[in-house]
């Protein structure tokens, strides 16, 4: 076989015997910021959002104002709620007078309504019904540093009260250097329903040295 058996390639492709199809319909062409008409936003859409928006605040703005009205009607319902802080109307002492009993000193037999901020105390017990009271220059157990009293009118506040209220007078206590010379604890003493009835009202803090009368000055300022 030679070349002049391989037939030429056609100029143009044959077009007899090939069904015509008709050209498609021209698309209107859209300007670049234009959209289809159906993929415009929906309005009423958009206005049930809006509405619904200011339902939840209305409801959320109508349970605060419910909330504080409540409030406000408990508060005039327990008008005796505030008054919890009647005893802050007593009086805190941490200051002593000079002299603390009058003289002269020592004085035995003093009973523990009579002591006064300041009192030293020989081979003191805090139980005693009773003690003596020594000058603070010689050799004593205990001082009397803090003490608060109620209001005569308040009522007993029960054990657990008087003790907490007997360790505020103690952390309020001011010391002077004479405390650093010896070891020294706190002792707290309160009034028992039963003196409580008998007119007490007074919550005392002591330091003590539980090596005895080893202290030989006022340990307050």
């Amino acid at each position: 076989m030679n070349d002049q058996d391989v037939p030429p390639k056609p100029a143009a492709p044959p077009t007899s015997g090939l069904p015509r199809v008709p050209a498609p319909a021209a698309q209107p062409v859209l300007h670049p910021q234009m959209q289809p008409q159906d993929e415009a936003p929906s309005r009423p859409s958009r206005l049930n959002r809006r509405a619904l928006w200011i339902a939840v605040f209305v409801a959320v703005l109508l349970a605060v104002i419910g909330a504080l009205v409540w409030l406000a009607l408990w508060l005039n319902s327990n008008p005796g709620a505030d008054d919890s802080g009647s005893e802050t109307s007593g009086v805190l002492e941490t200051t002593a007078t000079t002299p603390a009993t009058p003289l002269p000193l020592p004085r035995e037999g003093v009973q523990p309504p009579d002591y006064a901020l300041g009192d030293c105390f020989k081979d003191f017990d805090p139980e005693a019904l009773a003690s003596t009271v020594v000058p603070c220059d010689t050799g004593h157990s205990a001082q009397l540093v803090a003490l608060y009293r109620y209001p005569e009118d308040a009522a007993y506040p029960g054990a657990d009260a008087l003790k907490a209220k007997a360790l505020e007078a103690c952390q309020a206590a001011r010391l002077g250097p004479a405390a650093n010379l010896v070891q020294l604890n706190y002792q707290r003493s309160f009034p028992s329903s039963t003196s409580w009835e008998s007119g007490d009202r007074r919550v005392d803090c002591y330091v003590t040295a539980p090596g005895g009368n080893v202290i030989n000055a006022s340990v307050l300022p």
